[in-house]
């Protein structure tokens, strides 16, 4: 429910506070006066694009807000996704700056135009005799179809609302898992360029056997391996000078060792002396045993050689193919390589089970959507079309016809795998055709009240506001248009602006727009009126010119 509106530097609107009221309510005035400024006003907090020649002042800011009661429209969910505060009652802002820069805010957040039209469409309905957009839409037709099988299924052992979520449900993974089963797929095609090659380097690399690898190692015993009569040579005289017959360095030193002895009793820097012979005599005797078990190993292999340079010229080769430092290089590298296989592999599988994945929801989306809320629709449509036509009938059309027409697709949409159609003609033997080429202006005016007056009876409307929809009709047919405004009004709020008599006279409230000249500048106000001004508004609009007596009778009766 639209609670309040506030106007400021827009049009001919200096400043305007206007509060609404819940049921039906009437806007009248004068041609020119500015009602249509109004319902511009309302297009913007919709998120319509601001002109800066709408601007009153242009040294001022325009601000126009709307402050609308959520709590019967459900759109929790709406505003939560564009992480928008939630509360009872929401607040649709836009100020057009001097520079001509938009601003739009909702709830004190900013946000884009797109977001303001999304949430404002919600929030608020305007229509003219004009939009015929709407009526035409496909997404409005089938909505207003769903809307009623929904209501008529209610105690069904499957209610429509309860399948059309489920298949919206599906629907939305079916999506979701398509969309990434084709990332997958590019991914595989990007990889599967490069998979071979990637598999020819792994396994090169992984026969190098890098984690096994110690180079410092092999680089040593090739070494040894290479120099293998040299170090013999030099091992064999170390132990012939070592162990030489009655002559050896360690016989000599052992001889030292004992003469030594001997005298260090004469003084204690001889017995210092012969400490030191006995520890170099022990650690070269250590060092004789251990040169004769090294020479004792150290012989000539020339597989073992072979095998070694073999390896190493591998690990150079590897490092210069993939310009790296050192086996660790090639280690990282190794592991990048399996990754990327594993990738590949892994993607393969799970684009395969994706497929599979993907088989199984497109039949429940086709059971779903092609079958059970195909043949709900089906079933329900004739009702729809009765009452349809029941209305437009009494709006002054005897011989219009109406046809919902249920063509089921090959591809799945939000509403399942139907297209619907309405067929409208207001002439009898007449082909029925598209709502878009069907009718003139005025009986698509009246078929959109008819079909908004049946959906306020099956779900929750935002405010509507019609737009002098009435042009072109008689006083009876009026008549019958108010009557299904107040039955509207029941269920939600209702705004019209009007030139006629016999509505105007249906609303519990009553606005009238007034244009004046203030201070050698034209402004335009909305006031609110009480019931003896009514009655002069009502009268003013019979007779229109002066009032006569007969004229404020005749509308104290409309007002009854």
């Amino acid at each position: 429910m639209l609670k309040h509106i506030h106007i400021e530097n827009f049009a001919l609107i200096d400043s305007l506070d206007l509060a609404l009221n819940n049921g039906l309510t009437m806007i009248t005035g004068e041609t020119g006066a500015g009602k249509s400024i109004l319902l511009g006003a309302l297009g913007l907090v919709q998120g319509k694009r601001a002109d800066l020649s709408a601007v009153r002042d242009t040294t001022r800011k325009c601000v126009v807000e709307a402050q609308i009661e959520m709590s019967s429209l459900s759109l929790d969910e709406l505003l939560e996704s564009h992480d928008l505060d939630v509360e009872p009652v929401c607040f649709l802002r836009r100020e057009i700056l001097p520079s001509g820069k938009s601003r739009a805010f909702i709830n004190d957040t900013p946000v884009t135009l797109a977001t303001m039209s999304e949430v404002g469409n919600r929030l608020i309905d305007i229509h003219s005799q004009h939009q015929t957009l709407q009526l035409a839409s496909d997404d409005f037709q089938i909505d207003v179809l769903q809307s009623f099988v929904n209501k008529l299924t209610e105690k069904a052992k499957e209610p429509a609302s309860f399948l059309l979520d489920s298949f919206r449900i599906e629907w939305s993974q079916y999506k979701a898992l398509k969309t990434q089963l084709n990332k997958w797929v590019e991914e595989e095609q990007s990889l599967s360029k490069e998979a071979d090659y990637n598999n020819f380097l792994l396994e090169e690399l992984d026969n190098a056997q890098l984690d096994q690898l110690d180079i410092t190692a092999l680089e040593q015993e090739n070494e040894q391996l290479s120099n293998v009569e040299e170090i013999q040579l030099v091992l064999q005289e170390f132990q012939s000078m070592m162990d030489q017959d009655d002559n050896g360095l360690l016989d000599q030193l052992r001889l030292l060792r004992n003469r030594f002895s001997q005298i260090s009793k004469y003084d204690t820097n001889f017995e210092n002396a012969n400490q030191r012979l006995n520890t170099t005599l022990l650690e070269l005797e250590d060092l004789s045993e251990e040169i004769s078990r090294k020479g004792d190993n150290v012989e000539a292999n020339p597989e073992r050689l072979e095998l070694i340079n073999q390896q190493l010229n591998l690990i150079e080769q590897l490092l210069k193919k993939h310009q790296k430092e050192d086996v660790a290089g090639l280690v990282v590298l190794r592991d990048e390589l399996a990754d990327k296989v594993f990738t590949t592999q892994n993607i393969t599988k799970k684009i395969k089970q994706a497929e599979a994945q993907l088989q199984i929801t497109y039949k429940s989306l086709e059971e779903l959507g092609g079958d059970k809320i195909h043949q709900q629709r089906v079933d329900q449509s004739a009702l729809l079309e009765e009452e349809v036509l029941l209305s437009i009938k009494q709006l002054g059309m005897p011989d219009a016809s109406f046809k919902v027409n249920i063509e089921k697709k090959n591809s799945f949409n939000s509403y399942g795998m139907d297209e619907v159609e309405f067929r409208f003609t207001a002439n009898k033997g007449t082909a029925l055709l598209p709502l878009n080429k069907a009718a003139s202006g005025g009986e698509l005016s009246r078929l959109m009240l008819a079909i908004k007056a049946l959906l306020s009876n099956y779900k929750n409307l935002p405010t509507i506001i019609f737009d002098e929809i009435d042009t072109g009709v008689s006083g009876a047919i009026a008549e019958k248009m108010a009557i299904i405004m107040q039955q509207m009004s029941a269920s939600l709020q209702v705004i019209t602006i009007t030139h006629l008599p016999q509505i105007a006279s249906a609303g519990n409230d009553h606005l009238v727009v007034r244009k004046a000249v203030k201070d050698e500048q034209t402004i335009s106000n909305i006031y609110r009126l009480n019931i003896e001004e009514r009655v002069e508004e009502i009268a003013q609009m019979l007779s229109g010119g002066k009032i006569s007596d007969a004229a404020r009778e005749n509308a104290r009766v409309l007002l009854q």
